[in-house]
């Protein structure tokens, strides 16, 4: 796949990038591991200081990187704005609680001293996609960095551009050469790499078909990895829900990020009794947004980010009405230069359609009527993934019933679901394993170490609970 940074608002292509030479990537890996041997031992104090000096870039020129992360992938301008802005979020977060998540841990037993103490492991590949291309980094960077690792970045091939700058931030935020690299290589070099033995583990944020491949890849040489791979999100709504809040969410949920996000709504379940009036709404707020060029303020969906997308949701779409389903509202491409596709409606969808089972990446609401609570969770469940849940109801039983039926890593009642520092991101299912964010996300990467200290004038061995242990 060619490295380059392709307009998806024109499909006019702006710049290319040479791959990296095999000695290149080599010396990238052999400067990661010799960095990570006198990084490891930077004080805590001096990380943060850097953390917080990349927050205050992040937020200075906020307006530059917007414009870049537009140019290469299409969102649009306010929210590639907003996007800047969260990672430097993300970075204060770690700077102001990585003492508090490294901290050893005081353990009362019968010795003298015993405590948990969490130590960097090395050199981090972080492998990321294109749409969200400097949160999903930064939310990987901050915590490795932080924590004493280092980060080597392959990101997605049109997002060439987002990946160097972010370099550039780390660099200028003061953190040594080699602390952050970004990878310039064609995917099939993965492998090579997650192979190295400089390297320590994995993250990746992606489809589960890549999920698979780089946790076997990483397995075979007992190699830790976080995957947050693809999700299908229920969007429930019962017939006490403030249906003005819901429906108003439900639109934006679907099609943050021009639709593609793995956390955004995909499965809208509604109840019956109010399942005409949703409908209603939902395809009326659908209609009323204005697709156009990211860059203009008036816009509310930009362009899908390369062409492929727009083939594989056509594909989809195609598929999803022979099987049975019907397009409510949009659901194609639109005639004009770049990527652009009408937001959508579809239902009846079958389950033998790929709507009913795929992830559909893109700005298409897929709309289902239940009789009840029961049958809405047992539909939200039927699914491969499990990433988020959206619930909206006001009867506490409901609620209750949601958070603890709903098979999925995150659920938010009565809102959408989103990505916050404070609290761990993830899924179960094909939607990965393992967390980001929060303290979970930093001790993910970290050689979490019993210290047991014994008095030496009276030492006595650590207690045993059977001779296989």
């Amino acid at each position: 796949m060619t490295i380059a940074t392709v307009n998806p608002a024109t499909g006019q292509t702006v710049r290319t990038f040479v791959p990296l030479s095999e000695a290149d990537l080599d010396a990238k890996l052999q400067c990661a591991a010799e960095t990570f041997r006198r990084y490891r031992t930077t004080p805590l104090a001096e990380r943060t200081r850097r953390l917080t000096r990349a927050a205050e870039i992040l937020e200075s020129e906020k307006e530059k990187f917007g414009r870049l992360m537009v140019t290469e992938m299409g969102k649009t301008f306010k929210a590639a704005v907003e996007e800047a802005v969260k990672c430097a979020l993300g970075c204060r977060y770690y700077a102001e609680h990585a003492e508090q998540f490294l901290s050893d841990q005081v353990v009362e037993t019968s010795a003298k001293r015993s405590f948990v103490s969490y130590q960097p492991i090395g050199p981090i590949l972080a492998i990321m996609p294109w749409n969200f291309p400097f949160w999903q980094v930064f939310r990987f960077a901050a915590p490795a960095l932080a924590a004493g690792n280092v980060g080597l970045l392959k990101h997605a091939s049109n997002v060439p551009q987002c990946a160097l700058a972010i370099e550039d931030i780390f660099r200028r935020a003061g953190f040594p050469e080699g602390c952050f690299q970004t990878l310039l290589i064609e995917t099939d070099r993965v492998r090579r790499v997650i192979e190295d033995h400089r390297v320590s583990a994995v993250t990746l944020t992606g489809s589960t078909g890549a999920g698979s491949h780089v946790a076997s890849t990483a397995g075979k040489q007992i190699k830790k990895t976080v995957l947050e791979l693809g999700g299908s999100d229920p969007f429930i709504v019962m017939p006490t829900a403030d249906l003005d809040a819901a429906a108003r969410t439900a639109v934006k949920a679907r099609t943050i990020n021009n639709g593609q996000s793995c956390i955004a709504a995909k499965r809208f379940i509604v109840a019956e009794p109010i399942a005409d009036e949703f409908e209603r709404r939902l395809v009326a707020g659908i209609q009323s947004l204005v697709v156009g060029d990211p860059m203009d303020p008036n816009t509310d969906v930009g362009p899908l980010a390369n062409e492929a997308q727009v083939k594989t949701l056509e594909d989809q779409l195609a598929r999803s009405v022979q099987a049975g389903a019907r397009l409510l509202v949009g659901g194609y491409r639109l005639d004009r230069p770049g990527c652009y596709f009408a937001p959508g409606v579809v239902t009846g969808i079958t389950k033998d359609s790929p709507a009913y089972r795929e992830e559909v990446f893109g700005p298409v609401a897929l709309l289902f009527r239940v009789k009840d609570a029961d049958s809405a969770i047992q539909l939200a469940n039927d699914s491969d993934f499990g990433l988020g849940a959206s619930a909206w109801t006001r009867d506490p039983t409901e609620r209750d019933r949601f958070v603890a039926e709903l098979e999925s890593g995150m659920v938010f009642i009565n809102a959408m679901v989103a990505s916050d520092p404070r609290v761990p991101f993830g899924g179960v299912k094909q939607s990965g394993y393992g967390r980001e964010l929060s303290y979970q996300g930093l001790r993910e990467f970290v050689n979490i170490k019993t210290v047991w200290i014994q008095d030496n004038d009276n030492a006595e061995p650590a207690p045993r609970l059977s001779e296989s242990e």
